[in-house]
């Protein structure tokens, strides 16, 4: 049975990770936008990341473009934004599609 640990994806700085990192570790997957009415999401989703910082609890962050056009950015932009509007220090991924013929299999399974 395949599970999220079985996965890798592209961090936001282009380094490939391994899932499998966070194994043992409660996860909350999110996919993000930096251009919406939830973009706000991000101020909760770092109080989540820091309350629970000693906990074996991980928020991952993957942005997506596919609703709306909210996240047009690049990753370095993407995480630029991320830093200095919202302080973000949880792990954010690489861009990736999350429905369709090119989601990113970990949203397929």
């Amino acid at each position: 049975m395949t599970s999220v640990y079985d996965f890798s994806a592209r961090a936001i700085d282009g380094a490939d990770v391994s899932l499998d990192r966070f194994r043992g570790q409660a996860l909350l997957i999110v996919n993000t936008a930096s251009k919406c009415g939830f973009t706000g999401q991000y101020d909760g989703l770092e109080k989540l990341h820091r309350d629970f910082a000693d906990a074996p609890f991980e928020v991952l962050g993957f942005p997506c473009n596919q609703f709306g056009g909210q996240e047009p950015g690049r990753a370095a932009e993407i995480a630029a934004f991320c830093a200095t509007s919202f302080d973000v220090t949880f792990p954010l991924f690489d861009k990736i599609e999350v429905n369709g013929p090119n989601r990113h299999p970990l949203y397929a399974c």
